[in-house]
């Protein structure tokens, strides 16, 4: 389920000009995951205040 999303992100990224290998995209990956988590988290508690 995860891993189809995370080759989607690691394509995307790879076609990126200047990323020649899989360190370059790395850190931008983990910052896309983390960014993605906060919106989440951030949603969840607009919900949870808006009850």
């Amino acid at each position: 389920m995860f891993e189809q999303t995370f080759k989607n992100i690691d394509d995307v990224l790879w076609k990126e000009a200047g990323c020649s290998s899989e360190l370059d995209y790395t850190e931008q990956a983990s910052w896309l995951l983390f960014l993605k988590y906060l919106d989440d988290l951030e949603q969840d508690k607009s919900t949870e205040a808006a009850l």
